[in-house]
């Protein structure tokens, strides 16, 4: 009798610190949606990028994701080549402190603004930087990578598959290994999960059937899936092999999702855009039949709660 009610009461009586930490605020916070190279895409002259103006450039920002705590600190999603603006529309919030940086993998848009925490830029102080084995030793061989390491500007801390990273007490960051051009790292997803919801972060990836567990399953498990929509369909870029860079195309994708529940659907926020895709576009008619099938595209600045 007296085991069950130990039980009972420390399920209740939770330490103070896990109570506080549940009752403060967290939220994720869209940075950018657009594929690494940005969009206007450098010397693209297609309809696409002409004529884009400054208020439409400042919404197409390179995909990134930050989770703020209180709006005070927050952990970024990737370090794209945007860093800078996306960091100071956070400080413009409240946020004060970089926290640390959870990266994907060694494609240019996903690691190349680290370069904005060294020596010539902001000469940051052990800002924590999470990365796979290979991810890590990539930064620690290669300059300018290795010069943040050695003027301790970051610092790494090397993370180990489907093994959580607990923020705050009640924050659960969980890297997911998943079939990319590995050319320099592997490739990761995060399964971020808040006191109250979750995400799935899952930027670039291979084919959906190259992959051993269904997407579905994910999509099944979190609150919020952002996931690849790199290229709409295989027509973008008619003067380059689609199978070198074999995104699911937001086509196939539609196609498997069909099936899913509404509020399956309703989940699923499409990410990491090219600038060729006509996503990008909110008045396309692709975009707007997108929206009726009953799916989201991921916008900057967008905020949900964890």
């Amino acid at each position: 009798m007296r085991l069950f009610y130990f039980l009972i009461l420390s399920c209740v009586f939770l330490p103070y610190s896990t109570l506080k930490a549940q009752n403060k605020k967290f939220l994720l916070t869209v940075l950018g949606t657009v594929q690494d190279a940005g969009s206007p895409q450098m010397a693209c002259q297609k309809s696409c990028c002409a004529n884009l103006s400054e208020a439409e450039m400042s919404r197409r920002k390179v995909s990134s994701l930050a989770l703020t705590i209180e709006n005070k600190s927050a952990y970024l999603f990737d370090a794209s080549p945007a860093i800078a603006h996306q960091f100071h529309s956070l400080q413009m919030q409240g946020v004060s402190e970089l926290a640390g940086i959870f990266l994907t993998h060694a494609h240019m848009g996903h690691y190349a603004g680290l370069l904005q925490l060294g020596r010539e830029a902001w000469n940051s102080k052990q800002v924590p930087v999470f990365a796979m084995p290979r991810m890590a030793t990539f930064l620690q061989r290669n300059a300018p990578w290795e010069q943040l390491l050695r003027l301790e500007n970051i610092k790494l801390n090397v993370l180990r598959g489907m093994t959580p990273i607990v923020i705050e007490e009640v924050v659960q960051v969980t890297p997911i290994l998943v079939p990319h051009r590995d050319e320099y790292s592997e490739t990761v997803a995060y399964w971020i999960q808040g006191p109250n919801k979750s995400a799935l972060y899952l930027p670039d990836i291979d084919k959906w059937g190259s992959w051993e567990t269904p997407i579905e399953e994910w999509i099944k498990k979190v609150d919020y899936a952002f996931l690849d929509a790199t290229f709409f369909d295989g027509k973008e870029l008619p003067n380059r092999s689609m199978a070198d860079i074999p995104h699911p195309f937001v086509v196939e994708s539609i196609n498997r999702f069909q099936k899913l529940k509404p509020s399956q659907k309703e989940k699923i926020y499409f990410i990491h855009l090219n600038h060729t895709n006509p996503l990008l576009n909110r008045n396309s008619e692709e975009y707007l039949q997108l929206i009726e099938k009953g799916f989201k595209v991921a916008e900057r600045g967008l905020q949900l709660s964890l």
